[in-house]
């Protein structure tokens, strides 16, 4: 019966299961009274699901509301569940409505998987509150038992302490009583071993013999002194005592991890977490010379929650010296200082060398300062050198006080030695920067406790009947005041430790005067501050550097080649460090002002480099000017020439009805002497600084007076030419033979050139212009032609004309008269023909005022062969031989 019962019973479950896996849980849909809960949902489903309202209200098996308990406590709508009769649209409804949100009036509706019967929920539910009510139970318990236990504690302990004494005590250790007691691990002594050679005897070898590094006792001294000073000092917590506890480290894990062991316990004995006597764990520890041994304190000292001053760089500790990136920088701009780029790197053979070349490497590429080896140094080999080094140092002290003790037998210890007499190699008077950063972390503490102390306005809290709480601060309570601390020391320096415990502090640059006598002084040469503008934070005053005798005080190298004077440029060498490099002169037109550049470069517009290629010149203005002579004598000829051509006109002006001056059209003689004139006066507008209205008239000027002069010399040519060709019975020219032909021909020919040159001036006309580039050291100021497609057709069209003319006066040479001039207008044109052709190359191939004297020279030439070719012989005759300017004896000739 019982199987048949449970049977049924898990028939019944898995129905319900069942069943309940094709429900849906509603929350947030509002209640109203006499609510249709099918209508309602079928209504909010069918939007999304794309299906209409009848088929998931026909869908729908079961809708009803319940209330959770947290439903009924927050006074919430009740949670609609909702059983559909397919599994399909079920999984329809929450694959949308994962994606989307149902809202019905602007709230939106939940939907989730109901997966159990009401009656397992309800399970669940009543598990749940019962889990509760024991855990609230155990909790009761577990405070009560917590709070026996303080009460417990809080009495004093009837255990006697234990009476056996430490085992294994450090020898060397200094200590003073005192109601706060700051601890201290020092690294002053080391323990010798001799390596086993399995040669003599055990006991004939060295074994954990100490030997002590005295200038290290500073440290200890440092300790001190600031402990006294505070003593001495009523501001700091009055009625109170400070005192210390150091021990060695002994450069050793092992015997690190002991002495801090031996810190918690009670002096002599060596019970840690077991308080005895009146002796107190410290209120903080300050130590570890380097790294490692600040490790090994930490690892201890955590458990605690002790705040450790050190120098070293440990996030989880309270750095009394700047963090050891800032020391890489310092380093790296002190070698930029000294332009020192090639250096050697020494690291110890272990995870620190590791890191520090890791951190170091790049930050030296990035400072252009290469390595020209890396040298790691075995651990073992590092403590044996330092013992060797010490040991060395301990013969020269010997060797020094050798005169003292020779003669003096009963020279023994008394005492009363003073560490003034000892040489600076084994101990220095003058306090050092790691006797500093422990002067300064006792500080630290001190005004951290002052601040504890001051922060509290209700002093019940500082009393336990009639002792101070201040007396028993637990050291994890000095964390707070520790961080973001900021004071001054008894030397006047102000000091503050930011949130993470870092000392922000900078570096003092010093420089070692070694004797040679072995002792040394130390002079401070410059500081480093982290936190400057970025390139100053480095000052020395190098007039106080002292180098070593063998440099003879001037400043080492260290380039892997000598710098690149400027001039020229760095060009790295093949398979070797970015620090050598061959130094190669710059490019023609490209300089490099200062040393070791990296790249040549362009001068600015305007500029020339100069000739050792290191600096940029003004560049000067290049004009043909009236200030040089080659100007003076182009002016000059021009002006010559125009007073030779005004003299030939008053010749010709003066003798006009002569024979020889009315024979060959007097009016084109004086139209050709007259442009003649302005075609030598043209070429001085080609003179001078070219300017807007200059460079407007040059050529247009040029251009239009020279082709009217040609005009004139083809429209005398056609004359002869007609003249004889009329004379011939039957023909037809005489009616063309006149002053209107010549006319006619020199307006026509000149008018076309007037065309062009007003379209030139229309569209795109000759401006001024500076040319920076054709010369390297000088700025040619030139007019530019604007359209040189137009240039070339103005001095096309004048080469037509005297190309023509030169063909009609050719073809003319040989007529039959005595005043017939087309054999000397036929050797004016050639000349003419001659420089213009010569011209076009000459002026293409110069530049600057040397490609404008050759237009000057051109005009000049072309218009003195015009003026001697066709004007000496009549000149000849009219000044010279006036008896042969006769009609009767010309006709005479002729017959």
């Amino acid at each position: 019966m019982e199987n048949e019962r449970a049977t049924d019973r898990n028939t019944i479950l898995q129905m319900q299961m069942e069943r309940a896996s094709y429900c849906l849980r509603f929350q947030s849909i509002p209640e109203k009274q006499g609510e249709d809960l099918k209508k309602i949902i079928s209504e909010l489903l069918a939007p999304m699901t794309g299906l209409k309202a009848e088929e998931i209200q026909s869908d729908l098996d079961m809708v009803y509301r319940t209330y959770p308990e947290f439903i009924k406590k927050n006074n919430l709508p009740g949670e609609v569940m909702a059983r559909f009769s397919k599994r399909a649209t079920r999984d329809l409804i929450l694959r949308i409505t994962n994606k989307k949100s149902l809202k019905l009036q602007d709230q939106e509706i939940k939907v989730f998987w109901r997966q159990k019967p009401p009656f397992m929920l309800l399970r669940d539910m009543e598990f749940d509150n019962w889990k509760q009510r024991f855990f609230s139970k155990l909790l009761l318990v577990l405070l009560l038992l917590l709070l026996l236990l303080t009460y417990n504690a809080g009495k004093k302990h009837s255990m006697n302490c234990p009476t056996e004494v430490d085992p294994l005590p450090l020898s060397h250790e200094f200590s003073q009583p005192g109601d706060l007691v700051i601890g201290g691990i020092v690294s002053q002594v080391y323990l010798v071993h001799e390596t086993p050679s399995f040669e003599k005897q055990p006991s004939q070898m060295l074994m954990s013999e100490p030997l002590s590094e005295t200038k290290n006792y500073q440290h200890i001294l440092a300790l001190a002194f600031a402990i006294k000073e505070m003593n001495k000092n009523p501001l700091f917590l009055p009625n109170i005592t400070w005192g210390f506890h150091i021990l060695n480290s002994y450069y050793n894990a092992r015997m690190t991890n002991k002495a801090i062991l031996s810190l918690l316990s009670s002096q002599q004995r060596f019970v840690p977490n077991y308080t005895c006597a009146v002796s107190k764990n410290p209120t903080a520890v300050i130590g570890g010379l380097d790294s490692e041994t600040s490790v090994n304190m930490a690892t201890i000292i955590a458990n605690y929650k002790t705040p450790q001053n050190d120098g070293t760089q440990l996030s989880s500790l309270y750095q009394m010296v700047p963090k050891e990136a800032y020391q890489y920088m310092g380093v790296i701009r002190l070698l930029q200082h000294f332009s020192w780029k090639w250096i050697g790197l020494l690291a110890v053979d272990d995870d620190r060398g590791d890191r520090f070349l890791q951190t170091v490497v790049p930050l030296l590429s990035e400072n252009d300062i290469c390595f020209a080896f890396s040298l790691r140094l075995p651990k073992l080999s590092y403590l044996n050198d330092l013992t060797g080094s010490v040991l060395r140092q301990a013969e020269l002290s010997l060797a020094i006080f050798e005169d003292k003790a020779r003669g003096d037998s009963e020279n023994v210890c008394t005492g009363d030695e003073k560490l003034e007499t000892l040489p600076g190699i084994l101990f220095e008077m003058s306090m050092t920067g790691h006797s500093y950063s422990v002067y300064t972390a006792v500080y630290a503490v001190a005004h951290a406790l002052q601040v504890m102390y001051l922060s509290r306005s209700n002093h019940r809290r500082w009393f336990n009947g009639e002792e101070m709480v201040v007396q028993n601060v637990r050291p994890w309570q000095l964390h707070q005041f520790l961080r973001n601390i900021t004071f001054n020391n008894s030397a006047g320096d102000t000091m503050h430790l930011n949130e993470n415990g870092d000392l922000r502090a900078g570096f003092d640059v010093t420089n070692w005067v070694t004797f040679p006598n072995g002792s040394f002084i130390r002079i401070q040469v410059g500081i480093f501050d982290p936190w400057a503008p970025s390139g100053k934070e480095l000052t020395i005053q190098d007039n106080k550097i002292i180098w070593h005798r063998t440099f003879n005080q001037v400043v080492p190298l260290s380039v892997c080649n000598e710098k690149c004077h400027p001039g020229y440029s760095r060009q790295k060498k093949e398979g070797e460090k970015f620090c050598c490099y061959e130094c190669v002169p710059c490019p023609e037109g490209m300089i490099s002002e200062k040393k070791d550049a990296d790249m040549c470069v362009q001068c600015p517009q305007g500029h020339y480099p100069n000739q050792h290629q290191n600096k940029c010149v003004p560049k000067t203005t290049s004009f043909l000017s009236y200030k040089e002579a080659l100007g003076v004598i182009l002016a000059t000829l021009a002006i010559s020439f125009s007073l030779v051509t005004v003299l030939v006109l008053g010749t010709f002006v003066k003798y006009r009805n002569s024979p020889l001056v009315k024979a060959n059209n007097r009016s084109l003689t004086y139209i050709l002497l007259v442009s003649l004139f302005h075609c030598f006066l043209s070429s001085l507008l080609f003179i001078g600084q070219p300017g807007k209205v200059t460079c407007l008239l040059r050529h247009t000027v040029f251009a239009i007076v020279f082709s009217v002069a040609i005009s004139s010399v083809l429209a005398k040519t056609m004359t002869v030419v007609l003249a004889f060709t009329s004379t011939k019975p039957g023909s037809r020219m005489r009616s063309l033979v006149g002053k209107k032909l010549a006319y006619s021909v020199v307006l026509s020919c000149s008018l076309v050139q007037v065309g062009i040159c007003v379209l030139w001036l229309s569209t795109s006309p000759p401006f001024p212009d500076m040319d920076m580039l054709s010369m390297n050291e000088k700025i040619i100021v030139d007019c530019n032609e604007g359209s040189a497609v137009i240039f070339y057709c103005v001095l096309g069209y004048m080469g037509f004309l005297a190309t023509v003319s030169f063909i009609v006066a050719f073809l003319a040479r040989k007529l039959p008269d005595s005043f017939n001039e087309a054999k000397f207008i036929t050797f004016s044109m050639l000349v003419f023909c001659s420089v213009w052709l010569s011209f076009i190359p000459t002026y293409l191939s110069t530049k600057g005022k040397f490609m404008v004297a050759v237009e000057i020279f051109s005009i000049l030439v072309s218009g003195a062969g015009l003026l001697t070719c066709i004007f000496s012989p009549k000149c000849y005759i009219i000044v010279l031989r006036p008896e042969l300017n006769n009609r009767g004896l010309l006709i005479n000739k002729k017959e």
